[in-house]
């Protein structure tokens, strides 16, 4: 299967200081890039472990006896690995963004450039999907998740006419969740609009930030010290949540502080923000939102 060009590979890979003979985990495998670039550092000695919740990830598996494939979502990250007598990992691997191999299947749901489902699970398996989110929630929750997580301003007058359209005919396709927002909109933000009400109910259909949440605190649990985490982000919704946590070592508030002031924090940032070049960005224009974050434990 097709799947996009790992996203700031080579930084990622390094963000990790690889230890050839240490335990790894990629918890968003999808095509299997970044594995494949972390198993060519490790020895016979070390060893990968990748997530993916998706069957189609799960059909690309790499076939190597240092690499093992968990089909679940990365929340459930340190439950599975205590399962497989894993209790310290040396790094860990987090690209949060939706593959270019889900965007272009048209019955998954999750592009505004096809007419598809309206689905948008990253877990087919799942009850909830897109159609039940804007056809079952109510006004204000739908208010609330177009200004939570599409950060639209819009967002009331969007879940009005929902409602209203749904109230003749539920909504069933992209096309007809699209071509709703077009009856708002000015033409020439159109598409960002769109992208916006997407990303929202994606976002609450897979409960991404939650997941973030609890992948994030297993993270510190099972660093060994001086591990590294490496995280990818494509929103500033994903992006804020890394960069709070590993300042702060929580999602609100301010971290407590020693007796000297010192914050009690368990993991330190690593250089700067990387973002893709510009050589990347054109010849991978997905990569052209990604942020990434790399922390140690400390």
């Amino acid at each position: 299967m097709n799947y996009h060009n790992p996203v700031l590979l080579q930084e990622a890979v390094a963000g990790l200081q690889i230890n050839p003979s240490g335990v790894y985990v990629d918890v968003t495998y999808g095509g299997g890039g970044h594995s494949r670039a972390i198993l060519d550092y490790l020895s016979s000695e070390g060893r990968l472990f990748g997530f993916d919740q998706d069957p189609d990830a799960q059909a690309n598996c790499i076939e190597d006896s240092r690499f093992e494939l968990i089909p679940s979502n990365f929340s459930y990250m340190s439950q599975f690995l205590r399962f497989k007598g894993v209790l310290e990992v040396d790094g860990i691997l987090a690209d949060f963004g939706v593959s270019s191999h889900q965007f272009d299947k048209e019955q998954r749901g999750f592009s505004t450039r096809f007419d598809g489902p309206l689905d948008m699970r990253m877990n087919p398996e799942q009850a909830l999907d897109a159609a039940g989110v804007v056809n079952t929630y109510s006004e204000a929750q739908l208010s609330e998740l177009f200004y939570n997580y599409g950060e639209l301003r819009s967002a009331k007058k969007i879940a009005k006419h929902v409602v209203k359209f749904r109230g003749e005919k539920l909504l069933n396709s992209t096309m007809e969740l699209k071509n709703l927002v077009a009856e708002l909109v000015p033409e020439r933000f159109l598409n960002k609009t769109v992208a916006q009400v997407f990303q929202a109910i994606r976002i609450e259909v897979n409960q991404e930030l939650e997941v973030i949440k609890k992948f994030l605190e297993q993270a510190t649990e099972i660093l060994v010290q001086k591990g590294r985490l490496v995280c990818i982000s494509y929103h500033s919704l994903e992006d804020r949540l890394v960069k709070r946590f590993i300042r702060e070592g929580q999602f609100e508030g301010e971290a407590e502080v020693d007796f000297y002031g010192n914050k009690k924090c368990p993991l330190r940032k690593v250089g700067r923000v990387v973002v893709p070049t510009a050589a990347e960005i054109t010849k991978n224009n997905r990569a052209r939102s990604a942020k990434m974050r790399i922390a140690e434990k400390i």
